[in-house]
């Protein structure tokens, strides 16, 4: 099933209705840090280890 932009467009109307603009950014946000993470956490503590060899390299 795909979404066309209709309701794309439709979608968001509603959300706008709903939640209104001022608490649907806090919800974009929570929903963000959400996602964030959760990739966070599927990466695992070895690619966490990689990263930060690589971020300390840089700032060498």
């Amino acid at each position: 099933m795909r979404l066309g932009t209709t309701e794309i467009i439709l979608i968001i109307v509603l959300a706008l209705v709903i939640f209104g603009g001022s608490r649907l950014k806090g919800v974009g946000k929570a929903l963000g840090t959400s996602i964030r993470e959760f990739k966070d956490e599927v990466k695992g503590p070895e690619d966490k280890a990689e990263e930060e060899k690589k971020d300390e390299g840089k700032d060498a």
